[in-house]
């Protein structure tokens, strides 16, 4: 009786017979995939980031020695002070003055609308050092201010000069640059919340204050955290400019002490480099379990600390330990 046609390649692709030995299934080992350019690029960069620090530490030109006799100075840590006491003022009062822009902007009246689109638009339009020296001059056009009825009697005047210090004109200037940015950044957080959200408040009959405090903004502040943040970031770089309405911030000190120390001027503004450094690397760290925090609810899981990486790469570098120790 003939083979039917094909039986014999069938035959030879059979698989093997049982009885034939196999390695065990432990000596069996999965090789990785090869990626030569991930070890090339990686190389490269490791190549690149040896040569920046080496140039560095051994360029004499940035004067390390001088840097570590400004870093901690009395003039640096007072100009450090201000800065924090600036940005503190100013991130608290632009993030109170961008909510009330935000809802007047989701405001249903049209004139409330109207003023807070305006607002943004001006002071996102107007560079800061603008606003700053504006503000610094301001005694030159109001040499008093006062408060009253509209084209009637004035309830009580007082002297503009004297209630606008460097540090009032300082946080003034950037509470109302930094509250035309949060309103953006806190009209997003809420107009990002799911519509059957509000939907849902508004049937089960709680008040619109209720809704907003307790529903509508804890669910926002997931998205608004980590752009208001970013914005924190770039207050903190902002201060930087207040120097120019005579106050000695951090940046201001330095460079004060710079123009009496001409030699020193590379080493102060690695002090101040640095300072910023920290500063930012704070704010990222506190932004990361803000984050961490508002996500509970939202993930299924929560994304690890640093800590908890550490731990996880230590027992899986163990385990590989093991494995190829029983090889």
């Amino acid at each position: 009786m003939s083979e039917p046609p094909g039986a014999t390649i069938a035959a030879s692709e059979a698989p093997p017979a049982a009885d034939e030995p196999s390695k065990p299934l432990a000596a069996q080992r999965v090789l990785p995939l090869r990626r030569p350019g991930r070890w090339i690029a990686t190389a490269v960069v490791l190549v690149l980031a040896a040569q920046f620090v080496h140039g560095l530490v051994t360029n004499p030109f940035y004067q390390w020695d001088r840097f570590g006799y400004w870093f901690l100075r009395p003039t640096i840590l007072d100009g450090l002070v201000i800065t924090l006491e600036v940005t503190a003022y100013s991130a608290v009062l632009g993030l109170l003055g961008g909510i009330v822009l935000a809802l007047a902007r989701l405001s249903k009246s049209p004139v409330l609308r109207a003023v807070s689109w305006t607002y943004v638009w001006a002071l996102r339009s107007v560079p800061l050092i603008v606003v700053l020296l504006f503000l610094y001059n301001f005694s030159a056009l109001y040499k008093t201010l006062s408060v009253g009825v509209p084209f009637g009697p004035a309830f009580f005047s007082f002297d503009e000069s004297k209630l606008a210090t460097d540090m009032v004109v300082a946080v003034i200037g950037l509470s109302l640059n930094e509250a035309a940015y949060a309103a953006e950044v806190v009209r997003g957080g809420i107009l990002s919340v799911d519509q059957g959200q509000h939907e849902a408040a508004a049937a089960l009959g709680l008040p619109k204050g209720y809704q907003f405090r307790k529903i509508v903004f804890p669910q926002a502040l997931r998205s608004i955290t980590p752009n208001y943040v970013n914005q924190l970031i770039g207050l903190i770089k902002s201060t930087s400019l207040v120097f120019y309405v005579s106050l000695l911030d951090l940046f201001g000190s330095a460079q004060s002490m710079g123009s009496t120390y001409p030699g020193d001027i590379v080493p102060l503004l690695l002090v101040v480099t640095v300072w910023y450094l920290i500063l930012t690397s704070i704010v990222s760290v506190v932004q990361f379990y803000v984050e961490r925090y508002y996500a509970r609810g939202a993930t299924r899981t929560l994304p690890p600390t640093p800590l908890q990486k550490l731990r996880t790469g230590l027992a899986d570098l163990r385990a590989r330990i093991r494995r190829e120790a029983a090889v």
